[in-house]
């Protein structure tokens, strides 16, 4: 019997997703390929693997069986890799892991240069994208972590998540804008003029929702790069949002302005603030 480590992670990644598309994807394969793969596997090992009637793909009894040992396998191949880097010498190698746009924007940088004063001969390599896409490569294995929103894996067993300090995000607008008269600002008065913001994480939508009144709401300028959308409310009169870490050198500079509104209740204080943390995979490092 020949088996493969590249077909248990598909095993693994089909059982994970409950769909051939959606799994193919998450370990960059095309679809015909992905299903190859889990066919070579079944015929290896002499039995079907999963229930290919039901619509959930739900494992068979031997799935399971099989499931429960491609993962031991699989996590014991991948720390074996870690622990041989680890005797070679902890103070080289490559890092690999990735960002969500917001973290990378000042959290993640100031990490980063921490780590390489630390380990000069280490290389680093991030990436920055949504969660979604940052899940994608962590189960395909091409990253180890990645920094961002951890809603929607802090209840999820096969995930290992660090929270990090939560941090106060804020309407923004440019030094001079109309607002910075006003002697108070009010919710209302924030939606009268155009917005840019990332419309990905659940709480902005959801608090942009509350605020403005409109549940069809949509920002007038929509984006995944912090830094990109401040520059836009920077030159315009357009408001912005962003966290304090980001927000503070060009507060520094003079250059934007945090307003604080007024009239918020006490039940929409916390969205206003990050959930960021250190997402990776259990029993992977």
């Amino acid at each position: 019997m020949h088996i493969d480590l590249r077909q248990l992670r598909h095993y693994i990644a089909l059982v994970e997703h409950r769909s051939f598309v959606a799994a193919a994807a998450a370990v960059n394969l095309s679809q015909s390929a992905f299903s190859r793969s889990i066919q070579t596997l079944e015929h290896n090992i002499g039995c079907r693997l999963v229930d290919r009637a039901s619509k959930e793909l739900s494992p068979t009894r031997q799935g399971l069986l099989v499931l429960e040992h491609s993962r031991r396998l699989v996590h014991g191949a991948h720390n074996l890799v870690n622990e041989i880097h680890q005797f070679n010498g902890a103070t080289t190698g490559v890092v690999r892991f990735g960002s969500g746009p917001a973290p990378a924007g000042g959290l993640v940088p100031r990490a980063v240069a921490r780590f390489v004063a630390e380990y000069p001969a280490a290389r680093t390599c991030f990436q920055v994208d949504h969660w979604q896409a940052l899940n994608r490569k962590l189960i395909a294995e091409e990253i180890e972590f990645f920094v961002a929103d951890t809603r929607q894996f802090e209840s999820d067993p096969d995930y290992r998540v660090h929270k990090l300090a939560p941090q106060r995000w804020h309407f923004c607008c440019r030094a001079g804008h109309p607002l910075t008269e006003q002697a108070e600002v009010r919710a209302r008065d924030v939606f009268d003029y155009p917005l840019a913001t990332t419309f990905r994480p659940p709480n902005i939508r959801k608090i942009l929702s509350d605020l403005s009144g409109r549940q069809d709401f949509l920002p007038t300028v929509e984006c995944e790069h912090g830094y990109a959308l401040l520059n836009v409310v920077r030159h315009s009169d357009t408001i912005g949002i962003a966290c304090n870490a980001n927000l503070r050198p060009y507060q520094m500079e003079g250059g934007l302005v945090a307003l604080k509104l007024v009239d918020l209740a006490a039940d929409q204080e916390e969205a206003f603030y990050t959930r960021y943390g250190v997402v990776s995979r259990v029993g992977y490092g």
